[in-house]
C-alpha cells in the first residue's frame, strides 16, 4: 500500500456457498467471486474496473461498499476499517460512500418524484434546516445538468440519459468521498454514453471524489479511467496507469481485451492483428490450478497450471500477474 491511499483493499475475498438438497442442506462448493484482490487508490483518483462478464467486478464493487459481506480481507476508507463496521456504525459510514447502479429506472423509486428522491438522500445523512432543503436540491439537479423543472417529475418522464444523471445527483446528495459505478453508461445510447461519462469526469475533479468506474468495455474506460485494473475471474490481474495498458498490455488477457477495441483509423485498424481467445472463462465453482488464465493463453507453458502468479511490478507504476510476463513483453 503507498503512503497516501485513501482507499485501501487487502486480500479481499467474497465466496458464496453451493448448497445441494431439498429438505437436508448441504454445502456443494463455492463460488469465488471475489478471490484475494489487494490494490490502493488515492484520494481523487478514478480507477477503471475492466473484464469480462461474470468475472467478478460488480460483486467487488458491492463488496467495497459493505452491500455484500465480505468473506475475509479488510477494507480502509480513510483510516476508517468499512469490513468492521456494524449497524448504526455502518449506517453512519455510508454518508461516506455512494454507488451508482447499471439501471436508474431500476434504482429509483417510479412512485417518487424527482424532489422527494434527492431530499429523502439529504435527510437520511445530513441534518439541514427544511427551509433550506429545496436550495440544496435545486444546486444538485443543476450539478448534474437538469432544470429545476424537473423535480415534480416522476422516473418514468425521462429518459435513461437523464434518469442516470438523477442517479448521480442522488449519490451526490450525501456529499461522498468514494463513489462506486457500477456499468453506469451500458445501458445508454453512445452519444448519451459521453456525456455521462464526461460529467462524471468534471464531478470527479471538482469535487475531488475517488471514483471506481466498472465496466465491460474497455474504449468506455479508456477515457475516463487515470489507472485501469484487469480483473479475471475474482482475481486482478493486470493494474496500471490507463495510457500504458492500452499503448502496451502486459497481461496475455489484457493483451485480448485491448486488441478487441475498435481503432478509429482504417489503415491502422486493418494491419492490427485480433487476439481470439480459445473457449469460455473457466466457472469459479472450480477454477483451474495455478494461473486461472492458463487453459486459454496462447503463452501458456506446464508450468503456468502449477504455479500461482501474484502481481509484480513490471516497471514503476504497471503491474501483471504472468509467470512469464518478461519473456513475452
Amino acid at each position: 500500500m503507498t503512503s497516501d491511499a485513501f482507499l485501501e483493499i487487502k486480500g479481499l475475498k467474497t465466496h458464496f456457498p453451493v448448497e445441494r438438497g431439498i429438505v437436508f442442506r448441504r454445502e456443494a462448493g463455492v463460488v469465488r467471486a471475489v478471490d484475494g484482490v489487494t490494490l490502493d487508490l488515492r484520494r481523487g483518483e478514478i480507477l477503471g474496473l475492466v473484464g469480462e462478464s461474470g468475472c467478478g467486478k460488480s460483486t467487488l464493487g458491492r463488496t467495497l461498499l459493505q452491500l455484500i459481506p465480505a468473506t475475509d480481507g479488510i477494507v480502509v476508507l480513510g483510516g476508517k476499517s468499512l469490513t468492521k463496521l456494524r449497524g448504526p456504525e455502518l449506517r453512519a459510514a455510508r454518508a461516506d460512500f455512494q454507488m451508482i447502479f447499471q439501471d436508474p429506472y431500476a434504482s429509483l423509486n417510479p412512485r417518487m418524484p424527482v424532489f422527494d428522491t434527492l431530499a429523502e438522500a439529504i435527510q437520511a445523512h445530513r441534518k439541514i434546516p427544511s427551509d433550506e432543503l429545496p436550495r440544496r436540491v435545486n444546486e444538485l439537479i443543476e450539478k448534474v445538468g437538469l432544470s429545476p423543472r424537473s423535480l415534480k417529475k416522476y422516473p418514468h418522464e425521462f429518459s435513461g440519459g437523464q434518469r442516470q444523471r438523477i442517479a448521480i445527483a442522488r449519490a451526490l446528495a450525501v456529499e461522498p468521498k468514494l463513489i462506486v459505478a457500477d456499468e453506469p453508461v451500458s445501458a445508454l445510447d453512445v452519444s448519451i454514453q459521453a456525456q455521462i461519462i464526461n460529467l462524471l469526469a468534471k464531478l470527479s475533479r471538482e469535487m475531488q471524489l475517488t471514483l471506481i468506474f466498472i465496466s465491460h468495455d474497455l474504449s468506455v474506460v479508456k477515457h475516463i479511467s487515470d489507472r485501469i485494473a484487469v480483473m479475471y475471474l475474482g482475481k486482478i490481474v493486470e493494474l496500471g496507469p490507463a495510457t500504458k495498458i492500452f499503448e502496451r498490455p502486459l497481461h496475455p488477457y489484457s493483451k485480448a481485451l485491448v486488441s478487441a477495441v475498435p481503432i478509429p483509423d482504417p489503415v491502422r485498424e486493418k494491419k492490427r492483428e485480433r487476439i481470439i481467445l480459445a473457449g469460455d472463462p473457466p466457472s469459479p465453482i472450480n477454477p483451474p490450478s495455478g494461473c486461472p488464465f492458463h487453459p486459454r493463453c496462447p503463452y501458456a507453458i506446464a508450468d503456468c497450471a502449477k504455479i500461482v502468479p501474484v502481481l509484480e511490478n513490471f516497471d514503476e507504476n504497471q503491474q501483471a500477474s504472468c509467470i512469464r510476463m518478461r519473456e513475452i513483453n
